[in-house]
């Protein structure tokens, strides 16, 4: 194990606005990430200042740390705003900025972290090291990275690492994805993706024939490495990103939920600690079947071993209940032994291999009655997309994040000293003056000091042992003990404040030579300080970004792990492969477009070309 490693694991969860990151460090993220209202990946997810230091605000009472998106492709005209947003930021308490593109590092920023976003496609112990020595604080690792390779990313590097384990997945390299811009204009590096990968496509061999039919053969499953945290860890993986910035609080709840749980069974049997305080309490067992998701995959982690592709559908199709039995006018009976109910919502392929779905309105056992009954015939598969009461009961959970209090106690004079310790060691105390009147019943008084000072419902705080000093107890009305504890409280709070630490770090600049003198389009250089930042590290010859204008035709436009051979057993390393292919092979959209493809089976890589 790498000897600058930590012993502390971070939980990172989506934010999509101020709500879901409340209800996100509520099931126990040790950190959320969010967008600002300009320069995110997720245009659509964007939010006030004045809701992001809301949050900040939140997070910190806990210990948990907020990051900020700003990590789309800038122009020249787009820097300077940027960086005077990055320093509104850092002003209102930020605690990192993730950033793709390279030319903020030219400019004056504030002492704020920076962490390198997955759009720099960090896929190479050079590329993550050279990252590590011009200033960034940590790599968000590309998604596609076995674990071997991210074995020797952590045996070059100092760096943090962090690691998506679960949500949608973009098929191509991070950041190195162009078809949705050559297409229509809208580009994934500016936060403005139209998602064809989510399309129906064909292949067709350069003879004509046609290998595989109106499929969505670039929607990927999504990512689920819940059994491999062990490894991640193992492999020098500190923080574990959960997808979804664009995923309602349902989802955030559950998934944050899920992985809390297992991510403290690992803490409790290895020795590792969480990186915020704060135990949560659900009244739920989390699922990731029961909120949106394409079907799960481990994708390379393990290498080229599972399937990845989500072929027949890019929605949502849920859990499998079970066949029709048979059909009446307005009902259906299902073979099944899945409870369903009122309100819940269900799916299934109509005779034209469409996803169709209804909600159902009345059960009555296997009997169904749903609002539709268009396309439901005897034998269909059905699947449940909406399990109304589970996700009801998601949105009305009582979830409570605790950070563990103790008390002490004792009366001297006309004074009352309480003094309050956390869970972290941090402690305050108070004295304060109250009537001296001798008690006529001690055990009374005790039981009123133990009922009020545990009563911390409102507060972040939970009480886990109070000792009372017995030798010189008198009276105190309950409301002066209210008043007490309260202001206890109150200290605990702002002495947790001021002790909040936040990293700061100064950028320095150098002339740490890149890993390459030459950059293609596929750097995403689109300002001027980048190309500024490019030179001083020894590049020598930069393309300019795609969204700069270039033409794209006949140029690559995404280079995929996906391999559509391998998907449909045509691999030509594969023995049992006997089918000779005319090639080159052909992608062709639902409008007839074709693009080509090709197969580097050196790196086993596909690669779409316009």
């Amino acid at each position: 194990m790498h000897k600058n490693l930590t012993r502390s694991l971070e939980l990172l969860a989506p934010a999509k606005n101020r709500d879901c990151g409340v209800k996100a460090i509520n099931c126990g993220a040790d950190a959320v990430y969010i967008a600002t209202h300009k320069f995110g990946a997720r245009k659509e997810a964007g939010n006030s200042l004045t809701d992001i230091e809301h949050l900040i605000g939140y997070a910190h009472r806990y210990s948990a740390k907020v990051y900020i998106t700003i990590n789309t492709i800038l122009t020249d005209s787009e820097i300077e705003e940027a960086r005077s947003l990055i320093y509104k930021l850092y002003d209102i308490g930020a605690d990192s900025i993730i950033i793709q593109d390279m030319g903020l590092l030219e400019t004056d920023l504030p002492p704020i972290p920076l962490f390198a976003s997955t759009q720099t496609h960090n896929n190479t112990p050079q590329k993550i090291k050279f990252l590590e020595d011009v200033g960034f604080r940590r790599a968000i690792l590309a998604r596609e990275l076995p674990l071997d390779d991210i074995r020797q990313i952590r045996e070059a590097t100092s760096i943090d690492l962090e690691c998506f384990v679960h949500g949608a997945l973009c098929v191509s390299f991070s950041g190195q994805c162009y078809m949705s811009y050559a297409i229509g204009g809208r580009s994934g590096n500016r936060g403005e993706c139209a998602q064809p990968c989510r399309k129906k496509y064909s292949i067709i061999s350069a003879g004509g024939t046609a290998i595989s039919r109106d499929k969505y053969l670039l929607s990927l499953r999504e990512l689920n490495l819940s059994d491999y945290l062990p490894d991640l860890i193992d492999a020098g993986v500190r923080s574990f990103k959960i997808e979804g910035r664009l995923r309602d609080e349902a989802y955030v709840i559950n998934i944050v939920s899920y992985y809390r749980k297992k991510l403290d069974a690992i803490c409790l049997g290895k020795g590792f600690e969480r990186s915020s305080a704060g135990i949560s309490e659900i009244d739920f067992v989390p699922d990731p079947v029961k909120t949106f998701n394409r079907g799960f995959t481990s994708y390379f982690i393990k290498g080229r071993a599972d399937v990845v592709c989500s072929s027949d559908t890019p929605k949502y199709l849920g859990e499998p209940v079970g066949k029709v039995k048979s059909i009446s006018k307005n009902s259906f009976l299902l073979d099944t032994t899945t409870e369903l109910h009122n309100g819940d919502g269900i799916c299934f392929f109509n005779e034209d291999i469409s996803l169709s779905g209804t909600n159902i309105n009345r059960c009555d056992g296997s009997a169904i009655y749903p609002a539709d009954m268009s396309g439901i015939t005897k034998g269909t598969m059905v699947y449940r997309n909406h399990d109304h009461q589970f996700i009801s009961h998601l949105l009305k959970a009582d979830i409570k994040r605790r950070i563990s209090v103790s008390f002490s106690v004792r009366c001297e004079d006309n004074s009352m000293y309480v003094s309050i310790v956390d869970e972290n060691g941090v402690s305050v105390t108070g004295i304060y003056e109250v009537p001296h009147e001798p008690a006529k019943n001690i055990q009374s008084v005790i039981s009123s000091i133990e009922k009020q000072f545990s009563k911390l419902g409102d507060t972040e705080f939970i009480c886990k042992n109070l000792e009372i000093d017995t030798q010189k107890l008198f009276f105190i009305p309950v409301g002066r003990l209210n008043a007490i504890r309260r202001d206890v409280i109150c200290k605990l709070q702002l002495e947790r404040q001021r002790r909040y630490v936040r990293q700061e770090y100064h950028i320095v600049k150098n002339n740490v030579p890149y890993v390459s003198k030459m950059l293609t389009f596929e750097a995403n250089v689109l300002n001027s300080k980048a190309e500024a930042f490019y030179r001083r590290h020894g590049v020598e010859k930069i393309e300019p970004a795609a969204e700069s204008g270039i033409d794209m035709h006949d140029r690559k436009i995404m280079t995929t792990k996906l391999c559509l051979k391998y998907e449909l057993g045509l691999c030509l390393k594969d023995p049992k492969n006997q089918t000779s292919l005319e090639e080159p092979l052909y992608l062709v959209d639902e409008k007839g477009k074709r693009y080509k493809l090709n197969f580097n089976c050196d790196v086993c890589v596909m690669e779409i070309f316009f």
